[in-house]
């Protein structure tokens, strides 16, 4: 009490110090400063209230990350910015971790950690590697293949039953519904839309990109919704797809109030891909919804006599689907119809402009056999060299990046960390999808099948047939954190189901003597 007035008038002052500079901002017209003087008092509450609550804080991490490239666009792409999710992330850990040490959250040990250590210890090494232009070069390409790999267990700890794993899915819906929505009004409407006038010039070349149909000669803008490029949107829409559509098969057996809007999601989805004007988002889209509508179907609940419901879901989901494409046709055929030229022109074998057959074989090949001209290719040339970012350490080194990025995800692993690498990516990817396999296999004729077997999906579309199109997509940090965070979940699934069943038991039983109940 006897410092209550000193703590008034220090607050007092401070208040009058900061009208006087708001007020000056305001009067140079100067919003970006004031932009990022509101985003810093609201990363001090978002930090504040992350180390009281690491759930909460999980979510108000999860928001940003998918939104964070549009404040970057707004403010000049910043350094400040561009770690702002690590920051709120690493917080994540640090309050996730005190709750591990009090026994308040629980944890577990990867089947696969074996192998996965090995990769992850050679590229520990290869941070320090002799061939480096400069060690930040190698804390960039640790932080972008490794730093993201806690959120597995922070993704076990997050679900501790259906009401969680709910909660999270149906957020996650949430989320790529906005995203998805904001992309098609830009392939309609163009790239003004929730973009400014001039971006950064390290921005400019990822998120103003047209596209020309090779035979009719069709001219269309690539979106970027809420990110900084046109790549990073389609490999979102890939992921998410995959997540959303396994997030329909397992509410089916819960909610109704959510299904319809998940269903909605899904359409917007189909449309965002459409028109994203990305050859892998379309093509990965549509491979995705066959796969994962044959995988509902053969794990479906027989013996329960529910699979009708999978079969529903699978028919509502084409529906949707369709009507979103043929509404987009309708009201929009100039730009429906130059996504659609582009797509059948190069992706159909008998088009003159096909493409297919070089962009799946020859193209990564040339790429991959391009590496072994280049030094250092037998132990590397260090870890983050070939890496999304270079521009930035480059930018900060004030010197050229390396230039020795390929496109080709194997031939960036020989690039950076030697021929060894790529044999052990396949060792402990192949020891992940064995374990998520087994995961599966057991969860088979359940109602959490539908996500666990997309999750799976997800795990060898990124790992493999991604990766051997380029690296980027795993470091890319939106899917590498989804990826690391429904990997834990998925390994998570087997106690959701038996925690359910014990609860049905106990709602079958009822009381016990004594009060306790099973």
């Amino acid at each position: 009490m006897r410092n209550q007035a000193l703590i008034g008038v220090s607050l007092f002052v401070l208040g009058l110090w900061l009208a006087w500079e708001v007020g000056g901002k305001i009067v140079a017209d100067d919003e970006r400063s004031l932009i990022f003087g509101v985003l810093i008092f609201a990363g001090c509450l978002v930090a504040a209230m992350i180390l009281r609550n690491w759930r909460t804080g999980f979510y108000l991490f999860f928001v940003w990350m998918m939104f964070e490239d549009l404040f970057r666009k707004y403010m000049g792409n910043g350094l400040a910015l561009f770690f702002g999710k690590d920051i709120l992330l690493a917080l994540v850990y640090i309050a996730f971790f005190v709750e591990v040490r009090r026994g308040k959250a629980k944890t577990f040990r990867p089947p696969f950690l074996l192998f996965f250590s090995i990769f992850f210890w050679l590229g520990a090494l290869q941070v320090f590697s002799q061939n480096s232009p400069h060690i930040l070069y190698g804390l960039l390409g640790f932080k972008l293949d490794f730093y993201y790999v806690p959120l597995m267990f922070v993704g076990y700890a997050l679900i501790r039953n259906d009401r969680d794993l709910r909660r999270f899915l149906v957020a996650n819906a949430l989320v790529a519904g906005v995203i998805a929505g904001i992309g098609i009004v830009q392939a309609i409407v163009g790239n003004s839309f929730l973009n400014p006038a001039h971006l950064a010039p390290e921005l400019e070349d990822l998120g103003n990109l047209t596209k020309t149909s090779p035979l009719s000669g069709q001219l269309l803008s690539l979106p970027d919704s809420v990110f900084v490029s046109s790549g990073r949107f389609a490999d979102y829409l890939v992921v998410v797809l995959i997540l959303v559509m396994g997030t329909a098969g397992y509410l089916l057996f819960h909610a109704r109030r959510d299904r319809s809007l998940v269903l909605c999601v899904v359409g917007l989805l189909g449309a965002a891909t459409l028109l994203s004007g990305s050859r892998t988002a379309f093509v990965g889209g549509m491979a995705s919804v066959l796969v994962l509508s044959a995988g509902f179907l053969w794990g479906a609940p027989w013996r329960l006599r529910q699979a009708h419901r999978i079969v529903r879901t699978i028919r509502r989901s084409f529906i949707v689907v369709g009507l979103a494409l043929a509404a987009l046709v309708l009201l929009f055929p100039k730009d429906a119809g130059s996504r659609l030229a582009l797509y059948t022109e190069t992706l159909n074998p008998n088009s003159a402009a096909y493409e297919g057959g070089y962009r799946a074989w020859d193209y990564p090949i040339i790429n991959l056999e391009a590496v072994f001209a280049e030094p250092n290719w037998m132990l590397g040339n260090g870890i983050g060299t070939a890496s999304l970012g270079t521009q930035y350490v480059a930018k900060l080194l004030r010197q050229r990046p390396p230039g020795l990025w390929v496109e080709e995800g194997y031939g960036v692993l020989i690039v950076e960390m030697g021929i060894i690498a790529p044999f052990l990516w396949i060792l402990w990817t192949g020891a992940l999808l064995y374990n998520s396999w087994k995961v599966v296999r057991r969860l088979r004729g359940t109602s959490l099948f539908p996500i666990a077997f997309a999750i799976i999906w997800y795990e060898f579309l990124l790992l493999y047939p991604l990766t051997y199109a380029g690296l980027a997509p795993y470091q890319n940090y939106v899917d590498n954190a989804l990826f690391w965070l429904v990997v834990g979940i998925l390994f998570r699934l087997p106690d959701v189901l038996a925690n359910g069943q014990m609860s049905a038991v106990a709602v079958e039983r009822g009381p016990v003597p004594g009060g306790f109940q099973f």
